[in-house]
């Protein structure tokens, strides 16, 4: 699979897991921004990817990042953020969506595990009533976009 064919639509998604759904195959759920891809980044999308067979990976659209994060975000497109996802090896498929949420992609694709970063309760994940389970990933200390961006804008 090439990295461009690997950032679908929803549509093709849903008929994606409907198929890994017929072989009997776990499907993984995880979204965010990922705005400046780093090393946090990559440890949660190992695990996530290592709690099944195929991990759909749901990005936030640029004008969702906005709203998420503020006008100075994201630094990055979202066309570009979806090929450096895309071209990593535990990212199966890429999804991007324009709501603040992923709770659209996850009620169609119902997921068999929904993996979000510990900083997040399970009762506060988005969707967590239509996935299998929800799968809280430690993050690894110290790594975030926003202090990577604060830092670029104090040089």
């Amino acid at each position: 699979m090439t990295t461009k064919s690997k950032i679908i639509s929803l549509k093709k998604a849903a008929a994606l897991r409907a198929a890994l759904r017929r072989k009997g195959k776990t499907a993984v759920f995880t979204n965010g921004c990922f705005d400046l891809l780093h090393a946090g980044h990559i440890a949660s999308l190992e695990q996530a990817r290592s709690m099944g067979d195929f991990l759909f990976l749901g990005l936030n659209s640029d004008s969702s990042v906005r709203r998420l994060k503020g006008p100075s975000r994201p630094i990055n497109k979202a066309g570009d953020r979806a090929v450096v996802l895309a071209a990593l090896a535990a990212v199966d498929a890429v999804i991007v969506f324009t709501e603040d949420t992923p709770l659209k992609l996850i009620k169609t694709l119902r997921p068999d595990v929904l993996a979000k970063g510990a900083d997040y309760r399970s009762g506060d994940v988005a969707g967590a009533e239509f996935a299998g389970r929800v799968a809280l990933i430690p993050l690894l200390k110290g790594r975030s976009t926003t202090a990577l961006a604060k830092k670029l804008h104090r040089k």
